[in-house]
């Protein structure tokens, strides 16, 4: 049977990935902050659920995990989904430095911990939703970008690692656009927004198929492809600052 751990499953992607990777027949361990939210999975899927109480940013986060992996029973698939964003035209601190503590530390903390495990576990595959908010140094929102250009950095360098190492470990690098979710619900506007239940189907594609990189979806495959090929002095004229609607 195949064993999974999905952190961020309480909501929005992780949530979905995780209704779709129950309906395939996995059997999961899902966890976040908040348990109560994640008790619908275990109601409608008592016998191929366990839930736990995982903080990213805690110190205790990788105990807590190899603690879950054990109640699954192993972990063949791990899934991230955790993560914070904010607009930060301002720069106020604490927004900057909160998003670092979770989407860079918290990220590898529990990325770390997952390699760890199955270095030592005859391999597996991790797959995280990092964001297409990495391709370019976004001026709305510094540290979110920032932070995603060090996570699809990081797998980068996990998966050249795992391979040094004869290691079968297998990364998917899952790079949405703006999904509709708590994320982006902050008022501004944001363009060619996605579904949840659409982006989760193409992450289940992109993981069957074992990619390296997915960009979701064919719009902002395109759009990324046209970030990269602008030059410094055009990027950094850009005026990118959203209004609130």
């Amino acid at each position: 049977m195949k064993k999974g751990i999905v952190l961020g499953a309480s909501s929005g992607i992780g949530m979905e990935v995780s209704r779709l990777l129950l309906a395939d027949g996995w059997t999961l361990g899902v966890a976040s902050r908040r348990t109560h939210l994640l008790q619908e999975l275990k109601d409608q899927w008592p016998s191929q659920v366990e839930v736990a109480a995982i903080d990213v940013t805690s110190d205790d986060g990788e105990r807590q995990l190899l603690e879950l992996t054990g109640k699954v029973g192993g972990m063949d698939l791990f899934f991230y989904a955790p993560g914070i964003g904010h607009q930060n035209p301002s720069l106020e601190a604490g927004i900057e430095m909160s998003t670092v503590e979770t989407n860079a530390l918290g990220f590898t903390r529990m990325i770390g911990a997952a390699y760890r495990y199955m270095a030592g576990h005859g391999g597996g595959h991790i797959a995280a939703i990092t964001s297409i908010a990495g391709t370019k140094g976004l001026g709305p929102a510094p540290s979110y970008s920032a932070t995603k250009a060090f996570q699809n950095t990081y797998l980068q360098a996990l998966e050249q690692l795992a391979n040094s190492q004869g290691l079968p470990i297998r990364f998917t690098d899952i790079r949405p656009g703006f999904v509709d979710t708590a994320l982006i619900a902050d008022g501004n506007h944001y363009p060619m927004t996605l579904q949840k239940e659409a982006v989760a189907r193409e992450i289940m594609t992109a993981i069957g198929r074992r990619q390296h990189i997915r960009v979701i979806d064919w719009r902002w495959r395109i759009v990324t492809a046209f970030w990269r090929r602008i030059p410094r002095w055009v990027w950094r004229r850009l005026p990118l600052t959203s209004k609130k609607t």
